[in-house]
Parts: structure tokens; sequence; C-alpha cells
């Protein structure tokens, strides 16, 4: 690639609508734009119990692999292939296998937290924060939890009662004052995701008034 990724942050809380609207985003140009999910970069935990890992706070900023995931973006800022990692949800651990990655014109990174770290904020073109009441938040996680994950109702429950909320209400909600757009209801919100969607499109042909790849200026 001859110009580095336009680079853009989706923060919210756990069933906000974040992946809806990077889902969205992706489908208008899915040859040219890429879904970098932040949970696919918690920390692996080798050699430590089940019952250890089934316990970790998974909603707190030291859960993840920042210095990987940064190492990964700069790469695809330098026009550089990645193996990204892959979580898998059901043994709490990263599993063996990647997922090889291509730079494209926009990277879209997805996730609770991408919000909450400054590096990773300085790597933003575009810093957006998908926002939905916490209870219709609960019910997304605990229906997708169970359906996809492999979880039972009862743990999921008690993992929000114990650190999800909790985590939210410390980090991920006092992110949202680091954002360049608030979208309310996610990909519901059919007027803000038409704002994304032109932002997208002008960004994609190199239309005047379209950002460029890199961190947005401040005064």
């Amino acid at each position: 690639m001859s110009d580095a990724p336009l680079l853009i942050g989706l923060a919210g809380g756990t069933g906000s609508g974040k992946t809806t609207v990077a889902d969205l985003l992706h489908a208008h140009a899915p040859d040219r734009v890429t879904i970098l999910p932040q949970d696919a970069y918690y920390r692996a935990q080798p050699g430590v119990a089940f019952e250890t890992r089934a316990a970790t706070n998974y909603d707190r900023p030291a859960a993840f692999d920042h210095d990987l995931l940064l190492a990964h973006l700069d790469a695809l800022l330098a026009g550089d292939a990645i193996r990204r990692p892959v979580y898998d949800f059901a043994q709490h651990d990263r599993a063996d296998a990647t997922v090889p990655v291509e730079p494209t014109p926009v990277v879209l990174v997805e996730g609770i937290l991408v919000l909450h770290d400054a590096a990773l904020r300085d790597r933003f073109a575009l810093k957006v924060y998908v926002d939905a009441p916490r209870d219709e938040r609960f019910i997304r996680r605990l229906e997708r939890d169970v359906r996809e994950r492999g979880r039972s109702t009862d743990s999921v429950i008690a993992q929000y009662r114990d650190t999800v909320g909790p985590m939210h209400d410390l980090y991920v909600e006092p992110s949202k004052q680091h954002a360049d757009l608030i979208v309310p209801q996610g990909g519901r919100n059919h007027a803000a995701m038409a704002v994304l969607v032109s932002y997208v499109e002008r960004a994609l042909h190199g239309a005047p008034g379209a950002l460029p790849p890199g961190p947005v200026p401040r005064d």
C-alpha cells in the first residue's frame, strides 16, 4: 500500500452495539475495510489453572496485551501484514491459531477499552463511542455469551455483577470524553451510521474534506 491505513477506534460498553457498527461499516466496503477486535488481544495465560483463568477480570485494562495490539497497528500503518491472535472464550485463554490480516485502507479497532489507552487513541484518525442503556447492554451480553461463548446464564450474571458493571463505571464510561463522535443505540442510529459511512467513503476515495490517516489534530 502506498498510503497508511486510516485507523478508526470504536469503543463502548459491552453489548452497546460496537460490533454491529463495525460490521455495517465493513459491509459497506468489505475488501477495503478490516475489523480488528480488541478482545482478540486478551493476554495469554499459559500454565494457569482453568478455575483461575475463569475468574480473571477481563474488563480491566491489564487483561489486554496492549503492547501486541500497538505493535500490530504500527505494522499495519507501515503497510505490513500481521497475524492476529485468536482468543478461546470457552477455555479463557489464547488459542494456538492466528488469523492473517493484510493492511487495508480503513482499519476499525473495536473494543470496550480502545479509547482508554492514550497510546491507542493517538493512532486513531477518528474516535467513536457507541452508547446504549445499561439494561439493554446486559441483555445483549447475556444472549451473546450463552449463545456464542459457551457460558451459563448464572456465570454471565455473576461476572456482570462482579466485574463487568464496576469496570464499565471505572474505565469504559469515562473514556467517552475522548470520543470525537458518540453514537447512541449503535447500528440502530441510522443518522449516525450515515455520517460514519460518509466519513469512510470519503476516506476511501480521498475526497476533499476527508481526514488523512493519522491522529486527529487538536488545539
